[in-house]
């Protein structure tokens, strides 16, 4: 008799400070804040802190106001990647077909394990996470990756829960929200709005073609989805980045326009890194400035040739920087954005490029990389970047989310 299958979606509960709290028992059951940028913002809050009153994204002197007695980090994802990477052996050890999905979120075929059920499969898996990573998760096994995933934040915290069948999946959907479904926001659940489309439940029970006019493939995928049928398959391996970027916020904004500039370099030498990395060439190049009053600025130009040189993107973001910026408002956050991604063995050569000049080019950039590799990730960079001492000397600051590779999203 064939074993059945379903599919099993692990979720860390807190995931950040439960990194923090596994190296330091001190903050256990303490309202823990993980700070992020710069330490100008929460990016992560335990339960206790959660229940003070502070949110995700508040800044970091607004937390402190409504939780003096929290205690406040800085975010260490190279430790967090650490913790992550062994949950992900965990689950591994488990399915034959697990999926990376994020830094703390994993997809995975999973069977009942011999002699349990489904549920006990599930409160087996979160025991085993706790007991050898020291990380609470909440584990869910449903008929489908959608219906697991809403399942699992159905459990928070600490839950494990299995379903796979039709009564259970509909009290389920039935009480959350479609906003809840991962792919569907704002702009998607007010196109349902008319339909008088609230809940999951809504969406589950709609004519299937009306989905499909109204959120596209990706909608009346999410459809099946919903009504138990799996279409959207566990990738044990990452499809292809259609884009890479890099930037983030600068902890504090900014009127000047050479710290601005220094800000464009660090990126886009981050952003080499990854094309480096990936083996790809860039086509196009977009800077995309966010402002303090909400304002946002972008400039975007396609190369003649696809690069990933530092001369050559540099010529390229200069310009995008300029139409970027708004003059006067401060600047308090950046993205440099790679598109039109091209395998470096397959990229066309330019019919004017000067070899002794591309030599002398790869020269520098291959020089610079065993010199970091060497040395540390920032020990040679562009002078430009000088303004930014404090960023380079604050260890927080070398290894963000986007540097733990291999994940599905983020």
């Amino acid at each position: 008799m064939r074993t059945p299958t379903a599919v099993g979606f692990l979720d860390a509960d807190c995931f950040y400070v439960s990194a923090e709290r596994v190296r330091d028992s001190f903050l256990m059951k303490k309202p823990v804040g993980v700070l992020g940028n710069q330490g100008a913002c929460v990016i992560a809050r335990s339960y206790e802190m959660k229940g003070a009153g502070v949110d995700v994204a508040m800044p970091v002197w607004e937390a402190r106001a409504i939780c003096p007695e929290g205690i406040y980090v800085k975010r260490d994802f190279r430790w967090y990647e650490v913790l992550s990477r062994a949950m992900l052996g965990v689950v591994r050890d488990i399915s034959a077909r697990v999926e990376y999905y994020s830094i703390d979120e994993f997809f995975f075929a999973v069977g009942p394990m011999p002699g349990l059920s489904f549920q006990e499969t599930a409160e087996a898996i979160r025991a085993k996470i706790l007991a050898e990573v020291g990380v609470s998760v909440t584990v869910g096994i449903a008929r489908t990756r959608t219906l697991a995933k809403l399942l699992a934040k159905s459990a928070k915290p600490e839950g494990a829960r299995a379903m796979l069948g039709r009564d259970g999946e509909t009290a389920l959907l039935a009480d959350r929200p479609v906003t809840a479904i991962t792919g569907i926001a704002g702009r998607r659940a007010k196109r349902l709005l008319p339909w008088n489309i609230l809940t999951c439940l809504d969406l589950a029970r709609a004519d299937r073609r009306l989905v499909r006019d109204l959120l596209t493939a990706t909608g009346e995928a999410l459809w099946w989805e919903l009504n138990g049928e799996a279409v959207q398959p566990i990738r044990p391996e990452r499809v292809a980045h259609k884009t890479l970027s890099r930037g983030g916020s600068f902890g504090e904004s900014t009127l000047d326009p050479i710290i601005l500039y220094a800000w464009l370099v660090r990126n886009l030498e981050r952003l080499i890194e990854e094309l480096e990395y990936h083996g790809v060439r860039a086509g196009r190049l977009t800077v995309w400035v966010g402002y303090k009053d909400g304002q946002s600025g972008v400039g975007q130009a396609n190369l003649a040739v696809p690069a990933d040189r530092f001369d050559l993107l540099l010529d390229v973001a200069r310009p995008c920087l300029r139409a970027a910026w708004v003059p006067r408002v401060p600047a308090a956050r950046m993205q440099v954005i790679a598109e039109h991604l091209v395998p470096r063995g397959r990229a066309q050569i330019g019919l004017f490029d000067d070899p002794e000049s591309a030599a002398r080019a790869e020269a520098v950039a291959r020089l610079k990389r065993e010199i970091n590799l060497r040395h540390g990730r920032f020990a040679l960079r562009s002078a430009a970047t000088l303004p930014l001492a404090a960023i380079y000397k604050d260890n927080a600051n070398g290894y963000d989310i986007c540097d733990v590779r291999g994940k599905g999203c983020f």
